[in-house]
């Protein structure tokens, strides 16, 4: 496998995170489309008239189970935000390397901040696994990921982001049903539209639901007559746990683990899809990545298991399963299936991989890309605000500084740069 690629992840968390393109999965809907920071100002020009259009879906609406009184309650006063176009049709040339992405989204921040929520939210949590089957150091990594347990939930009003995209662009039908949807859970009263904040993409809550999401899966397990993902995160935990069981989660078994494979054996053709049995991967020698048998809990000789190298054979390689899969159907990638995977192990007291990723500039944590930031603001560089997420501006004044220490330009805030930094400062203070 290549050992770097593009990705697109629809959560609020990403769409400040990253910047790449690929295929967006949302709840196991695609559409194409990337992931960026907001967009100033739209450089869109609309080809049709939005006011039009929207009188034009009324019938559909209706026909979807939208009342005509809720429908144009809602649609009175709506203006369009054509940004949401421009990140429909964003092409970046960055291509985030595996080893700085989950170094970002799996830090020590964020363990700590999950396993406080899981203490926060134990009786909830307990309640939830014992309903579901789900694992809280599961559901507590998708909330983690996709949110930063909340802190991040989207900026966009999603009856304008969704009429906008429902009007113009890419995969209207797509973003009309996610329209009609979220009208159907205003016509119902589990929300407000003062509430509806998301991604652009229309993903919204702790963990982010796409409207259609919501209304097959979501769950009022707080008792108070509503299905509230944003305001309860109880509704919004237990939901996830059901999306989970919905998508094949197995109680008692694992996601999969890290695994050491004998030199020189062929990978070609191994995949999440392509799952063989344990038996299997013992007669090639395989064995977890610490040594020990693969076969160890409710794991069987029969069970079946895929084996996945998102750096190739000389990085880490796992064996996953079914419980994988599951996770994966949450967001299509399986980068973003094994950051949850190893957010939860690591809630749970796990250790980081043991085998290295192989590169000469291994990833930094949020902390250490503050650090690079500050470092680039006290070299005159308007990057904008500290905030560990790595833009199109730090990359940028990163390739100037890299190239102005004899590094090579990447524009990555890598470990490379971090240390030549702070072996500038120290010298600087010696002075």
């Amino acid at each position: 496998m290549k050992q770097h690629f593009s990705f697109f992840i629809g959560t609020a968390l990403f769409a400040f995170f990253n910047q790449a393109h690929a295929e967006l999965v949302i709840n196991g809907a695609t559409v194409s489309a990337p992931t960026t920071t907001a967009l100033s100002n739209s450089t869109y020009s609309p080809n049709s008239n939005f006011q039009a259009c929207i009188a034009n879906l009324r019938s559909q609406a209706i026909s979807s189970g939208v009342s005509g009184a809720t429908y144009d309650r809602y649609t009175q006063n709506l203006t369009p935000d054509y940004s949401v176009i421009d990140k429909l049709n964003y092409q970046p040339e960055f291509s985030t390397a595996i080893w700085d992405y989950l170094s970002g989204l799996v830090d020590n921040e964020r363990v700590q901040a999950g396993q406080q929520k899981l203490a926060q939210h134990r009786d909830v949590l307990r309640r939830i696994e014992q309903t579901y089957g789900v694992p809280a150091e599961t559901v507590v990594a998708v909330w983690g990921v996709e949110s930063n347990y909340g802190d991040i939930s989207g900026k966009y009003p999603l009856l304008q982001a969704l009429g906008t995209l429902s009007c113009e662009g890419r995969r209207q039908s797509y973003f009309r049903g996610e329209f009609f949807a979220t009208m159907r859970i205003l016509q119902r009263g589990d929300l407000t539209q003062d509430q509806l904040y998301g991604s652009w993409a229309g993903a919204f809550g702790h963990t982010q639901f796409m409207p259609s999401t919501y209304e097959r899966l979501a769950v009022d397990f707080d008792g108070d007559g509503r299905r509230d993902l944003v305001s309860s995160t109880t509704d919004a935990l237990a939901s996830t746990a059901n999306f989970l069981k919905r998508a094949g989660w197995q109680t008692g078994m694992p996601w999969g683990f890290e695994v050491k494979i004998p030199q020189g054996m062929s990978i070609s053709g191994e995949s999440r899809r392509n799952k063989k049995s344990l038996n299997h991967w013992i007669a090639q020698g395989v064995t977890r990545a610490d040594g020990t048998a693969l076969i160890q809990g409710n794991l069987s000789g029969s069970t079946p298991a895929g084996l996945i190298a998102p750096a190739g054979a000389s990085g880490p390689v796992f064996l996953v399963f079914k419980n994988f899969d599951a996770i994966y159907s949450y967001n299509a990638a399986e980068s973003y299936g094994l950051a949850i995977a190893h957010l939860s192990d690591r809630l749970k007291g796990g250790t980081p991989f043991l085998t290295a990723w192989p590169t000469d500039d291994a990833g930094t944590s949020r902390a250490e890309r503050r650090e690079i930031q500050q470092f680039l603001i006290k070299r005159g560089y308007d990057i904008g605000a500290v905030d560990g997420l790595i833009g199109d501006k730090s990359r940028q004044a990163i390739r100037q500084e890299q190239t102005r220490l004899g590094l090579n330009p990447t524009g990555r805030a890598g470990q490379q740069i971090l240390q030549a930094f702070r072996q500038e400062q120290a010298k600087e203070m010696m002075q």
